[in-house]
């Protein structure tokens, strides 16, 4: 992995609960109805007529599709405890997350004490263009470079061209690559920083990295503290 520090000379819905609910009235009037529909059964097949026998096929039609009602409400229990314990699980993760430094897809990063990272990410060797804004817009540094196919990592100290330092605060960076015969090539930016907080009423649970909100799925890398 290639470092590229940049360096100016300064002059200055519906909750799980109320579904597990509804789920067991449901199954307590199926199961009630099934009980009534096998008494009522019961006590016509036991005063019918001998001689003119009721036609069981419409009994037994009835029988299966009780029985097929039950068994889909069976499946649906099963699967509302699964995503109750993907959930927990989901937001079990979350939370150990919290306070990580972790990499993501991403252009805004903070400026912290005249340090702000960014990785950029092609697949052959380029000269890459990078414009660096504050959360205005405006311009706080540009520069063109060459990069090498992979990962390198990219570290501004905070100045422009004419020395100035910037503030700390949220910087964006967009990032533009060519090859040798001046072919627009991809180039991408991942952002290394901490998670800040979890939304745990989201499904799935949100971080929050720099201000922006990020699924556990979106996470390149989780950094070992001192790496």
């Amino acid at each position: 992995m290639t470092t590229i520090t940049s360096s100016v000379p300064s002059t200055s819905t519906t909750t799980p609960t109320s579904s597990v609910a509804s789920a067991l009235n449901n199954n307590t009037e199926i199961a009630s109805n099934f009980t009534t529909f096998l008494q009522l059964l019961t006590t016509q097949l036991q005063n019918q007529d001998p001689l003119s026998p009721m036609d069981t096929n419409q009994f037994t039609q009835q029988l299966v599709e009780f029985a097929s009602v039950e068994q889909q409400m069976k499946s649906n229990d099963s699967l509302t405890t699964l995503v109750s314990l993907e959930q927990a699980a989901q937001s079990t993760q979350a939370l150990a997350l919290v306070g990580a430094t972790v990499v993501v897809d991403g252009s805004t990063t903070q400026l912290t004490n005249g340090k702000a990272n960014w990785s950029l990410n092609v697949t052959k060797p380029a000269t890459a263009t990078v414009t660096i804004k504050d959360a205005t817009g405006q311009t706080a540094y540009t520069s063109t470079f060459g990069v090498n196919p992979g990962t390198q990592n990219f570290t501004w100290d905070g100045h422009d061209a004419n020395g100035t330092l910037w503030p700390d605060g949220p910087y964006t960076m967009t990032a533009t690559a060519a090859d040798a015969s001046g072919q627009t090539t991809a180039i991408s930016t991942q952002i290394q920083a901490r998670v800040d907080s979890v939304d745990l009423t989201q499904t799935p649970p949100l971080l929050s990295i720099n201000g922006q909100t990020y699924t556990v799925n979106q996470l390149q890398k989780i950094v070992a503290p001192g790496a």
